[in-house]
């Protein structure tokens, strides 16, 4: 058996938004939320809630963020987002209160199932809780819920749950120790 990417068909999947909205969220992520030259976070929470995202207050994102589908985005007060993080929704994301995802990070919630000829994609839900502290450039992988105030050290990545208060490093990622906070 081999792999035959021609016979791939994801028309089953719908981003829950049609054609148009995509298109135009595509152009605008692109000139304002990928760019450098918008300053403000504020102007990108807002052009994020115009699409239907579900932002708390106080949230700082930085410029360069990459975000696939805001509908599908639920971030929660006061959290902070890097330069340059990937948020590759295409499926639901969750992050909560007082969460850091670092400069580079990547949540991605689609991948393919490569046991399958047909290299079929799948999607899962990716769900930081409170206190959640992504490293830079580290990656949290589909269908992976980071439980309240784990961390995933630089470059490291998720590939299932993170224990509360668990620090995780290394590709897969492994608890190395418990976060204290004082």
């Amino acid at each position: 058996m081999t792999t035959d990417l021609s016979k791939f068909n994801n028309s089953w999947y719908k981003p829950r938004a049609n054609a148009f909205k995509c298109m135009l969220w595509y152009f605008v992520n692109v000139f304002f939320m990928k760019s450098s030259w918008l300053p403000f976070s504020r102007a990108r929470v807002v052009l994020l809630r115009s699409f239907g995202a579900s932002i708390g207050k106080g949230v700082n994102i930085k410029p360069g963020v990459n975000i696939k589908y805001p509908w599908r985005l639920t971030i929660g007060d006061y959290a902070w987002i890097g330069e340059n993080a990937w948020i590759d929704n295409l499926d639901d994301v969750t992050i909560g209160a007082h969460c850091c995802i670092s400069q580079g990070a990547m949540l991605l919630c689609g991948n393919h199932n490569y046991k399958k000829e047909t290299f079929d994609l799948k999607t899962g839900k990716i769900i930081l809780e409170d206190g959640v502290w992504i490293g830079a450039n580290a990656t949290v992988c589909d269908g992976v819920t980071c439980k309240s105030h784990s961390v995933l050290a630089v470059g490291s990545v998720a590939t299932n749950d993170l224990e509360a208060y668990g620090i995780y490093q290394g590709n897969p990622a492994v608890k190395v120790r418990t976060r204290q906070i004082s």
